[in-house]
Formats: C-alpha cells, sequence, structure tokens
C-alpha cells in the first residue's frame, strides 16, 4: 500500500512541476522580430547629351569634345549617364535634335557649335527643367549658359613655331567660318609668327564649312601652291596635316594631337582640353549648384589650352621661347593683344600699351597686318 501511495504521490507532484513549467512558458513574452530594412532606392543617373557638328572619328574638334565626354563618364561613373548625336547640321536640324534630347529624359545638354545658339535657345525657352550649355556662343538665358576656349593662345604658341620654320616667310591658313573667333585664330597665329620673324606674310582661303575634308584639301592645296611653305587650319579634320605631308610641306594639328596622320609634316598641336570645364559643369549639375545666364572663357591659365607633340627639328630656342610665352599666359605676366597694333589697312587697332579686353577680341572681324585680304562679309580692306 505504501508504495502504491508513494506511487500516486510522486507522479502528482510530477503533473505539478509540469504544469507549472507549462504555466511559466505561456506567461513569457515572445521578443519581437526586427523589422526588415528598407532599401533605399538607387537615384537616377543624371542624363547628359552632346550634340556634335562633325563625326567623332574627325580626329580633331568634335573628337575632343568626346574625349571630355567620356571624362566625365570615368569621373562620376553611374551617377550619370551620358549620349550623343554627331553630324548635326547647324539648320533646323539642330534645334529638332535638341528637342528630341529633351523628351528622352535628358537634364543636361551640350551643343558643341557656334551655329546651335539659336536654336537652343528656342529650345531652352520651351525646356525651364532642363540645363542648357552652348560652345563658343555669346547668348545665355535663365537656364542656358556658354563656355569657350582661348583657343587664340594655342594659334599664337604655333605661330612662333611657323615663323622660326618657315622657309618662304609666307604661311598658309586654311579657314572655316567668318566668325570673330576664327579671325581672332588667324592673327593670333600671324602675331605670333610674326613676333619671331617680322617678315611673315599670311594668306587665308576660305571654305565657309568647320568639317569638310575635301574642301580643306583643296584649299591647303591652294596656298602650298601661292608660295605657303607651313599651313595652319581653324578647320575640324586632319586634311590639311594629310596635304602638307604630301606636298612635302609642314602643318600643325588643331584641336587635338594629330601627329599620326602626318607624322614627317607635324610641327606641333594646338590642342583643346575641354574636360576641366565638362567635369566642373556636370558636378554642379549633380550637387544643385548649376546656375545659368553666364559665360565662361578659359585658355592656358586653367588648362584648357596646350601646344603639344612639338617636332624634333624645332629648334631648342624656339621651344624655350614656347615654353615662356606658356608660362606668361599661365601666370597672366604675358599678353597676346598688346598695343601698339595696327589692321592690314593701316587703321589702329590698339594703341601703345593698350591692352584688348574680351569684348574687343569678341568683335574682331579685321585682319592684322601682314594678313592678306579682307574677312568675307566686312567691310574694311
Amino acid at each position: 500500500m505504501i508504495d502504491f501511495h508513494k506511487r500516486i504521490w510522486f507522479r502528482a507532484a510530477a503533473i505539478g512541476i509540469l504544469a507549472a513549467a507549462v504555466m511559466v512558458g505561456c506567461g513569457k513574452k515572445e521578443e519581437p522580430k526586427p523589422a526588415p530594412v528598407a532599401e533605399v532606392p538607387k537615384p537616377e543617373p543624371l542624363k547628359i547629351a552632346f550634340a556634335y557638328v562633325g563625326p567623332v572619328g574627325d580626329g580633331g574638334w568634335t573628337f575632343a569634345h568626346d574625349n571630355a565626354r567620356k571624362a566625365i563618364e570615368a569621373e562620376f561613373g553611374d551617377k550619370v549617364k551620358t549620349s550623343f548625336i554627331e553630324n548635326v547640321s547647324e539648320s533646323a536640324d539642330a534645334e529638332r535634335n535638341f528637342r528630341d534630347m529633351v523628351s528622352q529624359g535628358n537634364k543636361l545638354i551640350f551643343g558643341t557649335t557656334f551655329g546651335y545658339m539659336e536654336p537652343m535657345l528656342k529650345v531652352a525657352a520651351d525646356s525651364k527643367d532642363v540645363k542648357f550649355e552652348h560652345a563658343t556662343g555669346y547668348k545665355q538665358a535663365e537656364n542656358m549658359r556658354t563656355y569657350d576656349s582661348r583657343t587664340y593662345e594655342g594659334a599664337y604658341m604655333a605661330g612662333v613655331i611657323a615663323g622660326k620654320m618657315t622657309k618662304t616667310n609666307t604661311l598658309g591658313v586654311v579657314a572655316s567660318i567668318p566668325i570673330p573667333e576664327v579671325v581672332r585664330n588667324i592673327n593670333s597665329f600671324t602675331l605670333g609668327a610674326q613676333s619671331v620673324n617680322p617678315k611673315i606674310k599670311t594668306k587665308v582661303v576660305w571654305v565657309n564649312e568647320w568639317f569638310n575634308p575635301p574642301k580643306e584639301t583643296e584649299a591647303a592645296t591652294s596656298l602650298i601652291n601661292s608660295g605657303a611653305d607651313i599651313l595652319f587650319q581653324n578647320t575640324d579634320s586632319a586634311a590639311v596635316l594629310k596635304t602638307a605631308e604630301a606636298k612635302g610641306k609642314r602643318a600643325f594639328g588643331w584641336d587635338s594631337d594629330m601627329t599620326a596622320y602626318g607624322p614627317k609634316a607635324h610641327l606641333a598641336s594646338s590642342v583643346i582640353n575641354w574636360a576641366p570645364y565638362y567635369i566642373k559643369a556636370t558636378r554642379e549639375a549633380l550637387e544643385g549648384k548649376w546656375t545659368g545666364g553666364a559665360a565662361v572663357w578659359w585658355g592656358v591659365k586653367e588648362g584648357a589650352i596646350d601646344i603639344v607633340s612639338i617636332a624634333d627639328d624645332v629648334p631648342a630656342d624656339t621651344k624655350a621661347k614656347v615654353d615662356e610665352v606658356k608660362a606668361g599666359l599661365k601666370d597672366g605676366s604675358f599678353v597676346i593683344w598688346k598695343g601698339p597694333l595696327m589692321d592690314n589697312a593701316g587703321k589702329t587697332l590698339l594703341k601703345k600699351d593698350e591692352v584688348a579686353d574680351d569684348k574687343f577680341l569678341g568683335g574682331l572681324n579685321t585682319y592684322v597686318k601682314g594678313v592678306e585680304g579682307k574677312v568675307p562679309g566686312s567691310d574694311k580692306k
């Protein structure tokens, strides 16, 4: 009986302990699970579009702009998405392309030639949420600004080399379109040459296009036939340098390093580096600091202009002179456009010690002394 009662007691105790455990377990609060962390959506990349007047493979102007576009991608990675359209003519076609760029969601648009100014202004007026950048122009708007490079500085340095290397004292320039930018470059090239050789004369042939290799070739041939032994250009292809190579003359690259197109003829290349400005403009757009209605004009000082790949046969003293000019342009101690300076009709352009301001340089429509002929569309002789 005792064993029986003990068994009953032990069983009851075990049931009590189990029940108590169950009660304790039921009374314990369950720890809440942490809420899932919501993923922050990745910002959409800034869409940037470029309109090019020529092909990206022109070896010159458009090639330089496209290199800068690639520099934007390298700098900002997946924060940006760039695209371009090449061979956009300076006509109603430009407006159509700008509107198409807007419709595709681009919020920063670069137009890379002078003739895009009016079409871009029209599209900017209808697209206030888009930022527009126009190269080499002079009109701005609330959401449109202009940028340019002081190409005349590179032209002057090329002229220093040409003035020392010519044997005929006759230089030739293949010119594109008669706007102040191009006239300024022709004059600066001539002034650079005259700074080391006062006997210099410059002949000019206009092709009235930025990019037309056959016309550029024809113009270069004409200049060589008229006595020019060194050629300069303000056109976008390498045709002038190629022609000089074929004819046994010398020439310069323009906008980009063109050495490879005529290694025997090549004296140096005056190049533009658009990357510093393009990166600056893109960063401002990304950070909400971009403002319209402004204009910038960068040169040697800002790293936008340089002269590179000077030929081995250029004398050491000439290279030293170029370096001196470059250093002076960089620190502001040297000024290209300083009087006394006359035009080729004997009229005073700048008085003694007078320094040209940007307004003067932006409105040039006459040749300096030493350049033959007159600027097309100008009544000055």
